[in-house]
């Protein structure tokens, strides 16, 4: 294919050789056609030499790596062999009582602007990307086609598509789609807002911390901070919690949270789910607890906001380290991607020195296996997560 070029600076072609899959405009010394956005465009060296196909933009990320195969031809072969092949891969890491997952990872399976979950019979579909705007026809026809789901759903919505200069697009997509649903997740059962909830209805990127936190809930008194729709709070339960606190401003998400306690078996006299903000919550309750869940939503969305994100991180860990009892576990999240983990890392240990303790690491967590991350891409890795024992003196 003849597709239109794009030459690097000197020098600038070593990230891209080293596999990262983005090229900044800065990096670019001429553009050769006249590629819009959303094109496929031909990345070469200085020197003229081919290196790789990607979506162009004209924003500050201006091409996005499909290939580093610079002779490939993209067409809906090539489509549809990265679709079965992030499809096979979900087949070898999903486990067999787990109908909710996601499919699709975008760069994490060379699908740039691309995330679909799976909920059952149901898939959910983002496209952030100019790029994979113009192959939206072809991509849903073979998620049809391959995944055979009862109906499609799409929240192509938020900041990338404006920077990318698309307009939100939400609706049905393919198929019918019910407001609400029933997925599996390591056999526990949730109700899931396929329309409305938050991310894509789920936060499918912590089963596997759901599980590993659980581990440790045994006899615990658990407070879950940001519980959202209960999913922490459900596996603690299940692991033999003595009781387990909700906290969730959302009342919509509450009445969901209170429905996957009792699916799943859990009395909500034993387990109460609150409908506060989380900050006075903490800052109020006299309650002690032997471990605290805080998954908040990402308090930074661009890099201008790290600075008052990392005070309101500092402020939940600082009184949950005040709220945990001797030897009480604290597992704390952040999935700001301008927050990168030795940020984090940073932020938490502060909080819990001027909480007057000292902190053991257990585990770092992040996203499950079925939201790879290309290792050349730290971008890639918005979910970080640290598992900590807390000590007085």
């Amino acid at each position: 294919m003849n597709y239109p070029r794009i030459i690097l600076k000197k020098g600038r072609d070593v990230a891209l050789r080293h596999g990262h899959p983005w090229i900044f405009s800065g990096a670019i010394a001429a553009v050769e056609g006249k590629p819009g956005p959303g094109d496929i465009v031909l990345a070469a060296d200085a020197a003229g030499r081919p290196l790789a196909l990607g979506f162009y933009n004209k924003g500050d990320i201006a091409f996005r790596l499909l290939t580093d195969d610079a002779a490939a031809r993209i067409d809906v072969g090539f489509w549809r062999r990265r679709i079965e092949r992030a499809l096979t891969l979900r087949r070898r890491v999903v486990p067999a009582d787990t109908d909710a997952f996601r499919l699709i990872n975008a760069e994490g399976d060379g699908l740039p602007g691309l995330v679909c979950d799976c909920y059952g019979r149901w898939l959910v579909v983002t496209i952030g990307t100019a790029g994979m705007e113009k192959w939206r026809e072809t991509v849903i026809g073979l998620l049809l086609e391959i995944q055979a789901p009862v109906g499609i759903y799409e929240r192509s919505e938020g900041r990338s598509r404006q920077l990318e200069g698309l307009p939100d697009r939400i609706g049905t997509a393919a198929g019918v789609v019910p407001e609400r649903a029933e997925i599996t997740e390591n056999g526990l059962r949730f109700e899931v807002d396929l329309l409305a909830g938050q991310k894509t209805g789920f936060f499918l990127d912590q089963r596997l911390n759901r599980e590993i936190v659980g581990g440790f809930s045994r006899g615990a008194a658990v407070l879950n901070c940001f519980s959202y729709t209960g999913g922490f709070s459900v596996y603690a339960a299940r692991q033999g919690a003595s009781r387990v606190v909700s906290v969730e401003a959302s009342a919509a998400a509450n009445e969901i949270a209170c429905r996957n306690l009792l699916r799943n078996g859990f009395s909500q006299d034993q387990h109460p789910v609150l409908t506060a903000n989380v900050f006075d919550y903490l800052r109020e309750t006299e309650e002690t607890f032997d471990m605290i869940i805080l998954d908040p939503p990402a308090f930074a969305k661009s890099r201008k906001d790290v600075d008052r994100s990392a005070r309101g991180y500092k402020e939940i860990n600082l009184q949950t380290a005040r709220l945990l009892r001797e030897g009480g576990f604290l597992a704390t999240f952040s999935c700001s991607n301008p927050i990168d983990p030795e940020l984090f890392e940073k932020i938490v240990l502060g909080a819990v020195r001027d909480a007057g303790k000292n902190a053991q690491l257990l585990r770092l967590l992040g996203a499950g296996a079925d939201h790879p991350v290309n290792l050349a891409h730290p971008e890639g890795r918005y979910l970080k997560g640290l598992l900590l024992c807390l000590h007085s003196g």
